[in-house]
């Protein structure tokens, strides 16, 4: 049995090395990138209205880890991906999908626990009871797991074929309008 557990900025920077392992698994970055993603992740406890989910076993193992946090303007991602929605759809649909957000930074699950519905539950358990009106992510432009959970839980594509600046991976935006539809 898979326990939901939300933490706030303090909890969650207390298991930061253990997220950044559960990142590591899953994603598998290159080594160089590593300390890098973890002052990211440092950095954004200290955002506005910073809420993360731990996924735990009933060992008590970290299996999965999920945060977001209300998206501003002067937040990086925030900004980059507003502009672009800006300039390729317009001022009111980039206002309509960034001007109340819940920006899902990290959705991570330990590939010993994937394909449970793990990251399904986190992503409900992160966006239950939000203030915002919209809630939204970044994620691989390809068909992936991933990908496909997220079309599943109500997000679509804003923008597709996205590069973030120094970067070649494409990216697809996605949103999806809160509360999100009951759990599968």
């Amino acid at each position: 049995m898979i326990e939901m557990r939300r933490v706030g900025p303090e909890s969650f920077t207390s298991e930061l090395r253990t997220v950044l392992g559960i990142y590591t698994a899953a994603m598998r970055p290159p080594p160089d990138q590593l300390s890098g993603r973890l002052a990211i992740m440092r950095n954004h406890t200290t955002y506005p209205a910073f809420a993360g989910v731990l996924a735990t076993t009933e060992a008590g193992e970290i299996a999965g880890f999920a945060y977001g946090f209300h998206g501003a303007h002067g937040q990086w991602w925030h900004d980059v991906v507003k502009r672009s929605l800006f300039e390729r759809a317009g001022p009111l649909v980039a206002d309509d999908w960034f001007g109340d957000a819940l920006e899902l930074a990290e959705i991570h699950v330990h590939p010993d626990h994937q394909s449970k519905g793990i990251g399904r539950r986190m992503i409900h358990t992160m966006c239950a009871g939000r203030p915002e009106r919209t809630a939204v992510l970044s994620t691989h432009d390809a068909p992936t797991a991933a990908r496909h959970l997220y079309a599943s839980l109500g997000f679509y594509d804003l923008m597709t074929a996205f590069a973030f600046p120094g970067g070649s991976e494409l990216y697809a935006i996605a949103g999806a309008r809160l509360p999100l539809g009951p759990p599968a």
